[in-house]
């Protein structure tokens, strides 16, 4: 009933975002010294946590602003959890191809609920623009695995933008905002978000089918 593990070609990782490299030397980096006692799904369920924290401080954060420092915080060991995790699998040649694959991404999905519905909560965005960054995310997501099953290749992120440089969007709006609070800079940056994502959505999604009907024209 199920594929062994011996069939599954794990695709290789498309990474071009701003920060890729700069980002795997650190990871590399903290897999080498990272304690033997943990291991990549102790850290899987740090990004998870630590995602599901944010969402609950931003959720928060309407009435004391202060949970905005909490939520990036929690940003940061997201990242921390969710980068390190592969990282130190393929460090200590442990890699599990397809359940990786699975929790990690099951994982994002259920954590970006969480985040976005804390913001939603937080009353700094409007419901529709949060619940638009949401289906972005989804779109994306979804458009990724189905190139990774079709394609053979998995794309980490779209063009100069990947998860770190989101986080990054986040960990910045959340200081602007507690110094100068704004009700309107989580609405502007969303929108400006969802036109992004839109953008990128459709233009992989043209450069993959076109790629895939040249693969399989009909003769």
């Amino acid at each position: 009933m199920h594929a062994p593990t011996e069939s599954w070609q794990n695709a290789p990782r498309v990474h071009t975002a701003m920060t890729a490299d700069l980002e795997k030397r650190i990871l590399i980096w903290l897999a080498q010294r990272t304690p033997a006692a943990i291991g990549p799904d102790h850290l899987t369920a740090l990004g998870l946590a630590s995602q599901l924290l944010a969402g609950a401080a931003y959720a928060v954060s309407g009435r004391d602003p202060r949970a905005l420092w909490l939520a990036s915080l929690f940003l940061c060991l997201n990242w921390l959890g969710d980068s390190l995790d592969g990282t130190l699998a393929r460090a200590r040649n442990q890699q599990r191809p397809r359940y990786g694959f699975y929790v990690d991404h099951i994982v994002d999905t259920f954590g970006t609920l969480a985040l976005l519905g804390g913001l939603a909560v937080s009353g700094y965005v409007h419901v529709a623009i949060a619940a638009g960054m949401l289906a972005g995310y989804y779109v994306l997501a979804i458009e990724s695995y189905l190139a990774t099953y079709t394609l053979g290749r998995f794309h980490l992120s779209h063009g100069w933008f990947g998860p770190t440089e989101l986080r990054l969007l986040l960990i910045a709006a959340n200081a602007a905002l507690f110094v100068h609070p704004s009700p309107k800079l989580f609405d502007v940056g969303g929108a400006v978000g969802i036109a992004g994502m839109a953008v990128m959505a459709i233009v992989a999604a043209a450069r993959h089918t076109a790629a895939l009907y040249r693969e399989e024209t009909l003769r």
